[in-house]
């Protein structure tokens, strides 16, 4: 099926940037459905639709980032010798914590965050209810039966990089989802003299992409996809690709 090309032409120039709101995590401990019961009641919303939505994977935290983290009944975890890295925001987290009383808190390049009791953690690599766990233990025999939240504030760690013939290159966040039509738009589309075709490159290929990416290259064509074809390319980007536009 294909679709007037003016629809899809006004994609790659229609761009609205979508707001990053903050994910939220709390240790799963605490959380008293389990797996298996937020998937029952997951397909008995969606039916056999459930197995078509694709879902995003956990945010993996990373250098850079913004967190937030609080004990229930305690408030905020941020140290006060973390005040060079920590900042007071005043909007408000996903899950509900009222921001005015929490600080934001980087992630030193030493991959570390400072925090109330315990000192000094080291968080990359962790998403972020494995951290909201980690921080359980070591809150533990501090507080009774702790509830941790952690929220990512903003992400500074994922991004991706557009070259080429695009009327804005550079390196941009990936704070929201952006399929690769989106990622060319936010760089104001095709410049006069491209010829539309795309190649993105990709360090680790997932097991869903693997039937476009030949080893880690992927090529797309948007004349073709004007003309309706290839959709499947048109991939979510992720962290760390680069995307060439010849």
């Amino acid at each position: 099926m294909s679709f007037p090309k003016w629809i899809l032409a006004g994609i790659m120039f229609c761009f609205v940037a979508v707001p990053f709101v903050g994910q939220c995590a709390q240790s799963s401990a605490d959380v008293s459905a389990s797996n298996e019961l937020k998937e029952k009641a997951r397909k008995d919303i969606l039916g056999a639709k459930s197995n078509d939505i694709t879902q995003s994977e956990d945010y993996v935290i990373g250098i850079g980032d913004l967190l937030s983290v609080s004990v229930f009944g305690e408030g905020d975890m941020a140290a006060p010798s973390s005040a060079g890295n920590a900042t007071a925001t005043a909007e408000k987290p996903a899950g509900g914590t009222n921001a005015n009383s929490m600080a934001n808190i980087e992630v030193r390049v030493d991959g570390q965050i400072s925090l109330k009791h315990i000192g000094d953690v080291n968080v990359v690599g962790m998403t972020l209810t494995q951290l909201a766990d980690y921080l359980k233990k070591l809150y533990a025999p501090i507080f009774d039966n702790p509830v941790l939240t952690t929220v990512l504030v903003r992400s500074n760690s994922s991004k991706y990089s557009v070259m080429g013939k695009v009327m804005k290159t550079g390196v941009y966040p990936l704070t929201v989802q952006v399929s690769l039509i989106e990622a060319i738009a936010r760089c104001d589309g095709f410049n006069e003299w491209s010829n539309r075709e795309v190649t993105v490159i990709r360090k680790d290929i997932h097991d869903q992409d693997k039937a476009v990416f030949k080893n880690n290259t992927l090529n797309f064509d948007y004349n073709d996809f004007l003309k309706g074809k290839d959709f499947q390319k048109n991939i979510d980007v992720q962290s760390g690709d680069v995307i060439v536009v010849h």
